[in-house]
């Protein structure tokens, strides 16, 4: 892979995760589920009120990124176990005494539930945060002494299995209030909606407060890491800025982009996560496999560009931007209506570009075996 591509990708990459649409989004969720349920109905729509609580939540996101050797202390010991423990008590008090029968999916989450479930997965931004916050994991890890790279490979694949465990564990436990929870409340409009009616119900006005604790905590300590993570990789690509400096913008860039509304960001960042998520998911899979095709560029230059070519009509077509026509085509793809129509063209593309890889080693190599150019690295 070009390192212009990398540096290029990872650009976008953390500008979704970070000021652009990531951080504003988590604010925007502090706010809805933490604050704005307490607000008599004139105040709930007075942008003054989301001005003021965005501020304080950035100005506290900021201080606690501006020593990065104090986030394990500030985050592991004392924010991280408070929202566990919260979380806890909320799905332990539902499994004892539950809402109701599970009841069946409906539209689309009935005719195909894992290309929808794997849609709506775009939109929590886990694929793309974890390729960010693999610098803050790598960070923490020598900030505790270990120096050495293989432990610090083996801390690292560990703390992932963690992290995917306990991920799994609340995304099955949000699930399974979900569908037990329709005979009471019906089919709510979203999973905050329907979150803040099982609470209240089950707890009334301590829920409501458990519930603003638990969202609060836990928009609090992904911002924290998102800033982190943005800050550390900017101020090591742009040297003429400081991590405290990149902090701060950050953070004022995601105060501004948090005042135009949840509405507004997740109508932008849908169109940008159909383009550029299928390209992180490749991407993560082909450095698992790395070995396997010897690392080749012209590999990856293929799988990239057919992943591509059908992701961004994705991304264009849920903007509104008329392109019905290779759409209507592109819907011939295999799993296409599944929502992942670019796992085929990324075979294909990869495919291609190593034999088209190999072609172009065969003609300015012609001396070389078989044997040694499969050990060349294009």
């Amino acid at each position: 892979m070009h390192p212009k591509f990398g540096i290029l990708f990872a650009i976008i990459a953390y500008l979704s995760i970070g000021p652009a649409m990531g951080i504003p989004r988590v604010a925007n969720v502090s706010f809805e589920m933490g604050m704005r349920v307490f607000l008599p109905d004139p105040l709930q729509a007075n942008g003054w009120v989301l001005l003021a609580y965005s501020f304080v939540f950035f100005v506290l996101v900021y201080w606690l990124c501006l020593n990065p050797s104090k986030l394990v202390a500030r985050i592991g010991k004392i924010l991280t176990p408070l929202l566990l423990l919260s979380i806890a008590a909320l799905f332990i008090s539902a499994m004892m005494s539950p809402h109701g029968e599970a009841q069946p999916a409906i539209q689309e989450y009935a005719t195909s539930p894992g290309g929808k479930g794997f849609m709506e997965g775009y939109l929590t931004l886990d694929t793309i945060a974890a390729l960010a916050f693999g610098i803050i994991v790598i960070h923490a890890i020598r900030e505790q002494g270990v120096q050495e790279k293989r432990t610090i490979t083996k801390a690292t694949v560990q703390a992932a299995i963690i992290a995917g465990a306990g991920l799994a564990l609340v995304y099955s436990a949000l699930g399974w209030l979900g569908v037990t929870s329709v005979t009471e409340f019906g089919y709510a409009q979203n999973g905050g909606q329907l979150l803040t009616l099982i609470v209240q119900k089950r707890f009334g006005l301590s829920g409501l407060i458990l519930l603003a604790v638990i969202v609060t905590l836990a928009c609090l300590t992904t911002c924290i890491g998102l800033v982190s993570a943005c800050s550390q990789y900017f101020s090591t690509l742009f040297r003429r800025l400081s991590y405290h400096q990149f902090a701060f913008l950050t953070c004022a860039l995601g105060l501004l982009v948090a005042n135009l509304g949840l509405n507004t960001i997740l109508s932008v960042s849908v169109p940008v996560l159909l383009v550029i998520y299928p390209v992180a998911i490749v991407l993560i899979l082909m450095s698992l496999g790395h070995r396997l095709f010897g690392g080749r560029s012209s590999v990856y230059a293929g799988a990239l560009i057919g992943t591509v070519l059908i992701s961004l009509f994705d991304g264009l077509k849920e903007a509104n931007v008329p392109v019905e026509q290779v759409t209507a085509w592109l819907s011939h793809l295999p799993l296409y209506e599944q929502g992942i129509g670019w796992v085929v063209p990324a075979i294909a593309g990869g495919l291609a570009g190593g034999l088209i890889g190999w072609g172009i080693r065969a003609i300015w190599n012609p001396g070389r075996s078989v044997a040694q150019s499969s050990q060349y690295k294009d």
